[in-house]
């Protein structure tokens, strides 16, 4: 076994890996601790301990980097370039003014190396990051029903109440508040007094949004996690050299369109 595969087997080590998430931890504990009143000992033993988490970092990126087989192609992972920015930003010594509050402030993100390391994290992610331009259109749809239902609302109880129905804006914060279920019933209670039938504005909105578009939304995720999921395991199984299982559905398509194209060509 040469360096390349022996560094190679040690970043892809599962105690490793599990060592870098406890550093990672630590370190987001320390960050919080740090926000209290400390005693000058405990703030030096804080300094050398988050000193001490930083040469880490910078040992086990340089340990993935020269891990990496092709070294260009290091960098060609987001994850890569996101975890060698926040090392080398971390690496800015504490002196004064915005310098060391940049610093601070990289710091934070540390936590977010987690996301990079645990792979199940990276899929939770870029899941959600490849559903957001399918949400766009629900919650366009979500502002439309927001839009109408807060017009209705300021033409119908603005004389009621005119700190919750005022205008539009205010009334899309009033119905905001209605879908969280923050004192609604405050709310229907009031106009109700006015307009008994005013039950039937707030259910049909709390239906539509709190309801109806909750559950869109939990199915684009939870579909756009499943082809994540499968997109995986495909790429997992293609390194390991394992043959992907046949897709019936697939393969009955692909027969359907060779019958069309023969059918097309007997006819000519």
């Amino acid at each position: 076994m040469d360096l390349n595969q022996r560094l190679q087997s040690i970043a892809q080590n599962r105690l490793f890996e599990w060592t870098a998430v406890s550093v990672i931890i630590a370190s987001a504990l320390m960050l919080g601790a740090k926000t209290f009143e400390l005693s000058p000992r405990t703030q030096g033993l804080l300094e050398i301990a988050d000193w001490a988490i930083t040469i880490f970092f910078v040992f086990e990126i340089g340990l993935r980097f020269l891990a990496t087989p092709e070294k260009k192609r290091f960098f060609t992972n987001g994850w890569n370039v996101f975890d060698t920015i926040v090392v080398a930003v971390s690496l800015i010594p504490g002196g004064g003014g915005d310098q060391v509050l940049v610093a601070r402030l990289v710091r934070v993100f540390r936590v977010l190396r987690m996301v990079s390391i645990i792979p199940e994290l990276r899929i939770l992610l870029n899941s959600l990051i490849k559903a957001l331009p399918q949400l766009a259109y629900v919650l366009l749809l979500m502002f439309i029903i927001f839009y109408i239902y807060a017009a209705i609302g300021t033409t119908l109880f603005e004389t009621i109440n005119p700190v919750l129905w005022g205008d539009i804006a205010v009334s899309l914060l009033t119905l905001f508040r209605v879908m969280t279920f923050e004192d609604w019933t405050d709310v229907m209670y009031e106009t109700q007094e006015i307009y008994p039938l005013s039950w039937i504005y707030y259910l049909s909105f709390i239906f539509f949004t709190a309801f109806a578009f909750l559950n869109m939304v939990i199915g684009i995720v939870v579909n756009v996690l499943d082809e994540e999921h499968a997109r995986a395991k495909a790429e997992d199984d293609r390194i390991a050299g394992v043959e992907a299982p046949v897709d019936n559905r697939a393969l009955l398509e692909e027969i359907r369109a060779l019958r069309e194209d023969v059918a097309r060509l007997r006819e000519r």
